[in-house]
């Protein structure tokens, strides 16, 4: 069997898409056994997934004039843009990875728009990906399958790990707390400040992302006092990650639009304890290894952080914690998927 992987999205960089192509990929190429994985690229990756693989490189000009490609089996779509017309009878799959804009308070006319396109993907395509049994139940709930199948494969989560790196970009000076993502109103950090009031902790936000954005988490800050101990830190290295992974007290994600959210997992990797919404897929993410903020008013959230950290110092469950997210791996992921390309082909 002959797939294409559809990297696209790995043109912006620091990204969950991006990062959701790299791992995955690599996770394909070393399960294909007699199976043939080539991989469709922006320009500056042809190699990306070694120099014995074979590549197709994006170019915007084939949203006009198709990409044309013979003898292969499965065209696999990894974005939530609108499917690149391709190929000559070949299967299609899409990853659906969630209808987060749903819930990002867009005007009528734009979330009428983002379905028609989700649509659209789905009327050209023979079967579709999610990552998480709650994106499933939004894709079931708005949009018609017309009796195609919807398969959850949870994403995986390969941490690096570099011992002995000491040197972060920043050093907090105190006990930190730590929290990844995408700069964007959508991961809610602006709540997070309300944690630090009456304690001496630091709260590092890393991510890419929005300055107005930026702005208001600082203004919340400034609201409660604590903004010389908030510090956003831009997008930081593998290296970098693994330091405030490993060193932080604990680990906050209080989105409230998320398809899977791999932050929190790899967090659970270092045995760490992980502070979620109880909204979105997060709860399966975490399961019963994280503690839940259920609403985000700032007294209730101390409160969860309060006694979630003392339930985790008093019970230990370090080990459990590494175990859970010993769960998620793309090795499992890109089995599953090889699985889903053989039953297209049925």
């Amino acid at each position: 069997m002959k797939i294409i992987f559809d990297c696209e999205r790995m043109k912006h960089p620091y990204t969950g898409l991006s990062e959701y192509c790299s791992q995955l990929g690599k996770a394909l190429q070393s399960t294909a056994a007699d199976n043939e994985v080539a991989f469709y690229v922006p320009p500056g990756y042809k190699n990306y997934f070694g120099h014995n693989s074979r590549y197709h490189i994006y170019s915007s000009i084939h949203k006009i004039f198709p990409l044309r490609v013979r003898q292969t089996d499965v065209w696999h779509t990894n974005s939530q843009r609108p499917l690149i017309k391709s190929g000559y009878g070949m299967k299609r799959i899409i990853t659906i990875h969630d209808l987060n804009f749903l819930y990002e308070k867009p005007s009528q006319a734009k979330i009428k728009k983002y379905l028609k396109a989700f649509q659209g993907n789905i009327d050209r395509a023979d079967a579709v990906i999610t990552i998480s049994g709650y994106a499933k139940t939004d894709i079931v709930n708005h949009l018609r399958l017309n009796g195609k199948p919807v398969f959850v494969v949870y994403n995986g989560c390969n941490v690096r790990e570099f011992p002995g790196y000491d040197r972060p970009v920043y050093r907090p000076e105190a006990p930190f707390l730590f929290s990844l993502g995408t700069v964007l109103p959508k991961k809610n950090f602006h709540v997070l400040p309300c944690l630090i009031r009456n304690n001496d902790y630091e709260l590092i936000i890393a991510g890419k992302g929005s300055d107005k954005y930026a702005r208001q988490i600082m203004e919340k800050a400034a609201e409660y006092r604590v903004a010389d101990r908030v510090r956003l830190i831009g997008p930081v290295s593998d290296k970098d990650k693994y330091w405030y992974l490993k060193n932080c007290t604990a680990f906050l994600f209080p989105s409230i639009a998320e398809g899977f959210g791999i932050p929190p997992v790899e967090a659970m990797h270092f045995g760490k304890p992980v502070f979620l919404s109880a909204l979105t897929s997060l709860p399966e993410t975490g399961g019963r290894y994280a503690y839940y903020f259920n609403d985000f008013d700032p007294e209730s959230m101390r409160e969860t952080f309060e006694s979630g950290m003392d339930h985790y110092i008093k019970t230990r469950p370090e080990a459990m914690i590494i175990q859970h997210a010993g769960r998620f791996s793309w090795e499992k992921s890109a089995k599953a998927c090889w699985d889903i390309y053989k039953s297209a082909l049925l």
